[in-house]
């Protein structure tokens, strides 16, 4: 009995043994197959290092013609400004406003001059300056909460449940953020304020937007006035609480033992603030809806009257072409030591 417990022992501490040298073979090639891995970005590194340092004098001199290409080009083009627009649509126009700035930025591609003049009235000169038009919305990651918050509150709990909050933020779109910037790009830098009411009024014109406006502020005002109706009612109960538990408080000071209202009068004042407080937080809700859909676009910042002109080394043609003289070169010299490989790889 006692050989074959032994026995038994030698054969775990043996599994137990091959095990363990399992895992370490395992774990060391695992380290080594990491170790090769930066390995080989080094050696990589080194090798662009090593095929740049070789090559410098050409790369140098592409890069230098590249430059003076682009300065040459940089000089001969007219300098050209910019100018902003921030508007928040209201009432799904944003859909709207989106198509007409991409028809107008059309106009100018297709280079239509007379369109531009007959759509912004403009003279010839200063509809051919006009270079490009284009929207896009002011990411806003609290457009998503917010607008998040609003769907559950309007939905059951059922599909609350099954449409999460990652679900959402994946459908969000980019016509769905509040803020949108429309940019305008011209070769004059005092035409923008020309562009910025037909712009809008190309919006808020349309009726159907009108309606819309029209029916939600004759709610919200609907809404406004029944809460501050409300309001003074719950005003007026409140007194009239109030003036019951001074005459009851009076009475007991005189020592006379008659319960008008007691606990109840208490509770119920109690209520009835906490109604007023509920009354007024509904009521500024109503008020800053009033403020927000007042209109059919709503301008935070209108553009400038004398546009910034368009500087720094992403506009700068010399650094541009410098920089894809430089690129243009570094392929052609792989490409021929590519090619070298190839053909001493055949032999």
């Amino acid at each position: 009995m006692s050989t074959n417990t032994n026995n038994l022992n030698n054969n775990e501490e043996v599994d137990l043994g091959s095990l363990f040298v399992i895992i370490g073979k395992g774990f060391s090639k695992l380290f080594n197959f990491i170790g090769s891995i930066f390995k080989g970005i080094f050696h990589a590194f080194i090798s662009v290092l090593i095929f740049v340092k070789e090559n410098i004098i050409k790369i140098g001199i592409a890069t230098v013609v590249g430059f003076a290409i682009g300065l040459f080009f940089q000089v001969k083009s007219p300098t050209k400004y910019g100018s902003d627009l921030l508007v928040k649509p209201n009432f799904e126009s944003v859909n709207q406003l989106y198509n007409n700035i991409n028809y107008y930025n059309d106009l100018v591609k297709q280079k239509d001059t007379l369109g531009l003049q007959k759509t912004f009235n403009l003279d010839k000169a200063t509809a051919a300056s006009l270079k490009s038009f284009t929207i896009e919305p002011v990411i806003n990651g609290l457009d998503i909460i917010n607008s998040y918050d609003d769907f559950i509150t309007s939905v059951d709990t059922t599909t609350v449940k099954s449409y999460d909050f990652e679900d959402f933020k994946t459908s969000f779109k980019e016509l769905d953020y509040k803020v949108h910037k429309i940019n305008v790009l011209a070769e004059k830098n005092d035409v923008f304020t020309k562009l910025g009411e037909v712009i809008l009024n190309s919006v808020v014109k349309n009726k159907y937007f009108n309606r819309k406006k029209e029916l939600t502020n004759e709610n919200l005002n609907r809404t406004d006035s029944l809460l501050r109706q409300n309001l003074s009612q719950v005003d007026s109960l409140r007194r009239v609480y109030m003036q019951v538990m001074l005459d009851e408080a009076k009475k007991l000071s005189t020592g006379t033992n008659i319960d008008l209202g007691g606990v109840k009068s208490r509770t119920k004042e109690l209520d009835l603030f906490e109604t007023n407080k509920k009354l007024n937080s509904e009521l500024q809700e109503v008020i800053e809806d009033k403020s927000e859909e007042y209109e059919v676009i709503n301008v935070i910042a209108n553009f400038q009257p004398i546009g910034y002109e368009l500087k720094g080394i992403t506009k700068n043609k010399a650094v541009q072409f410098g920089l894809l003289g430089a690129l243009f070169m570094f392929f052609i010299l792989v490409f021929l030591k590519i090619n070298t490989f190839l053909s001493n790889y055949k032999k």
